[in-house]
């Protein structure tokens, strides 16, 4: 039986990736990703010729199953995001667990991650955080999770896109204050990587001033270190 790489590929710069997942990438029978052209742009960087196919979030089950169906015939397979590692906010998780499901190997080439890349950059407290994923779309949804955690002692950290950055900044201050820390990140590992270390309330001025461009990654002070030192 074959064996599924969960393989973590560069999040920005194409030479963030180690040299067991290039070896992997180069060796395995197929390449299942999430955007098979990010995926072939990053192979061809790197030389590497292994056939693609696409596993999103639109694929049906189907395309799961043919997959673990190749793997059960012999067949070694990696599954990449389209940045990042595999299963973190990334449909590769449902393959993931297809694979477990049906007793098929299962092993991890570890690599970057945009969760721990913002919250070391953010100079927050990094010895125990929480991820969120991606705050709710509907407002009243984002007001309720983020007040919900409005006590949370460990530092949080989610991820929001550009159109919703504003009102997604803005909920934050509804529910965590003006005073909070939070470190805006944006463009990282790239050329103009930015990380803001602002509170809260200074985020949403920025944002309202300046438009917010590229996917963000929000990390958030816990409840008990909010009146505490920015970075």
């Amino acid at each position: 039986m074959g064996v599924l790489y969960v393989v973590g590929t560069p999040i920005g710069n194409l030479d963030d990736i180690t040299l067991r997942a290039l070896r992997v990438l180069a060796e395995v029978d197929l390449i299942a990703a999430e955007d098979t052209r990010s995926a072939r742009v990053l192979l061809s960087h790197h030389g590497i010729r292994t056939p693609v196919t696409s596993f999103h979030d639109f694929s049906s089950a189907g395309k799961g199953f043919r997959l673990i169906e190749r793997m059960k015939a012999g067949a070694d397979v990696a599954i990449i995001s389209e940045a990042g590692m595999p299963a973190i906010s990334d449909p590769g998780y449902s393959l993931i667990r297809q694979a477990i499901e049906s007793e098929c190997e299962v092993t991890c080439v570890p690599g970057p991650s945009a969760v721990l890349v913002a919250l070391v950059l953010s100079g927050l407290p990094a010895h125990a955080f929480r991820y969120i994923g991606f705050l709710p779309r509907k407002a009243g949804e984002r007001l309720r999770m983020l007040q919900s955690l409005s006590e949370e002692r460990d530092t949080l950290i989610c991820f929001e896109s550009p159109h919703r950055l504003v009102a997604s900044l803005r909920a934050i201050v509804g529910a965590f204050g003006a005073d909070r820390r939070i470190g805006v990140a944006r463009e990282l590992t790239k050329r103009y990587e930015e990380v803001l270390r602002l509170t809260t309330a200074e985020a949403v001025d920025h944002f309202e001033q300046t438009k917010p461009r590229g996917e963000f990654t929000l990390v958030i002070a816990g409840a008990e270190r909010a009146s505490g030192s920015g970075g």
